[in-house]
């Protein structure tokens, strides 16, 4: 196979991102392995390296809220497959990611070898599965929602996710160094596109993305 230029790792636990970095790199030599253990990390990543073959994306990674992560790289990085690495292996979670875009789920608990052989088949344009999947019926909810997320700006996903912090529209602006009256005026885009009144509804519309009954680790 021709080995990728560039894959992001997405992962916040050091001893997998280290167990599994310290195979692909045996088997892919000439590949640069590009790291982020938080959505910021991850935003900078992909904004500077959106040439990337790859995305192997944790649900769980801090500042994410479920699935939305993923859809809004999908809508703004169509040309960089994402494929799940997660420790969520039901069949729900894997329906809705690759509903929402993904080219391939792998479960934490799959084996290194198997993980590559996973890799190299998304690399190659195919879809990877865990063998145990079965596809299932999706909440057509959830589904709406993905779609209004994925029609904001990079700006404003941002900004959704600070609301989701608890932070006030001055501290945002203070972190985006931008003015408070330009953080009011994404808010009302974000509450038009998402179809909700208050930042109370735009949290809890992003919620349903949220992975199932476990939550976040």
């Amino acid at each position: 196979m021709i080995q990728p230029e560039k894959i992001i790792i997405a992962d916040d636990h050091p001893l997998f991102r280290q167990a599994l970095l310290g195979t692909l790199k045996n088997k892919l030599t000439k590949t640069q392995w590009l790291e982020a253990q938080t959505i910021a990390e991850l935003e900078q990543q992909l904004q500077n390296n959106n040439d990337s073959d790859l995305l192997l994306l944790d649900l769980n990674i801090p500042g994410a809220h479920g699935f939305s992560t993923l859809i809004h790289v999908r809508n703004h990085f169509p040309q960089i497959p994402v494929v799940i690495v997660s420790a969520h292996e039901d069949q729900n979670t894997i329906s809705k990611a690759m509903k929402y875009g993904a080219a391939g789920f792998i479960p934490k608990s799959t084996p290194i070898d198997d993980i590559f052989n996973a890799i190299v088949a998304v690399l190659s344009g195919e879809t990877w599965l865990p063998k145990s999947f079965e596809s299932i019926l999706e909440n057509t909810d959830a589904t709406d929602i993905a779609e209004r997320v994925a029609s904001l700006t990079q700006q404003q996903y941002r900004i959704l996710l600070m609301f989701a912090q608890g932070l006030l529209n001055k501290q945002i602006a203070y972190d985006l160094n931008v003015s408070e009256a330009t953080i009011k005026a994404h808010a009302t885009a974000i509450f038009r596109k998402l179809d909700v009144r208050n930042r109370t509804q735009a949290v809890i519309a992003i919620a349903k993305l949220d992975l199932n009954e476990a939550g976040f680790a």
